[in-house]
C-alpha cells in the first residue's frame, strides 16, 4: 500500500494526527484517532470483499486515514470537518502516486462520509457504513450521554 505509507510518513499528516489526538485526549465521546481510522479501513475492506466493490485496498486505507483529519480545524475554528478534511487531504494527496481521478474519488468520499451523495458510488456507501460500524457503542462509557439514537448505536460486534 505505497500511497497509504506515503500518507503515514507525510510530515503534514503526522502533525495533524498528533494535534487531533492531543485535542481529543479528554473527549468523553468517540475519539477520532489512528485506531478509529484503521478500524474504518479494515471494516471497509471487509465490506469491499463481501460486496465485490470496485475499489483498491490502498485507496480504502488512504481515505480512512484522511476522512476525519479535519476535526482539528473543526475543534479550533468551527469548520465542518468533512470540508476541512478534504482541504487537508487535497494537500497531503499531492505527495502520493494516485491519479487525478483516484484523488477526486478519495476527496468525494471524504466529503460525503457523513451521508451525502452515497448513491453516486458504492465505495462511498460502504465507507459510510464502515465508519458507523467501527464504533463499539455496546461498551462505550458515554453510551447514555451519546446523541446517537438507540437504532443507530451498535449493540453487538458486527465487523
Amino acid at each position: 500500500m505505497k500511497n497509504t505509507d506515503k500518507i503515514l510518513k507525510s510530515p503534514k499528516y503526522k502533525k495533524y494526527l498528533e494535534e487531533l489526538e492531543y485535542l481529543e485526549r479528554n473527549r468523553f465521546f468517540c475519539r477520532h484517532n489512528y485506531e478509529h481510522f484503521v478500524s474504518v479501513a479494515r471494516i471497509c475492506y471487509i465490506l469491499k470483499l463481501e460486496e465485490n466493490v470496485d475499489v483498491e485496498k490502498d485507496m480504502i486505507y488512504s481515505t480512512a486515514l484522511l476522512h476525519d483529519i479535519g476535526r482539528v480545524l473543526e475543534i479550533k475554528e468551527g469548520i465542518n470537518h468533512a470540508i476541512a478534511s478534504c482541504d487537508i487531504a487535497r494537500e497531503i494527496l499531492k505527495g502520493t502516486e494516485f491519479s487525478d481521478d483516484e484523488k477526486k474519488r478519495i476527496l468525494d468520499c471524504i466529503s460525503s462520509h457523513r451521508g451525502k451523495d452515497l448513491k453516486r458510488d458504492k465505495f462511498f456507501e460502504i465507507f459510510y457504513r464502515a465508519d458507523k460500524f467501527s464504533r463499539p457503542c455496546f461498551r462505550c462509557p458515554a453510551y447514555k450521554e451519546c446523541n446517537w439514537s438507540f437504532e443507530k448505536k451498535n449493540h453487538t460486534i458486527i465487523y
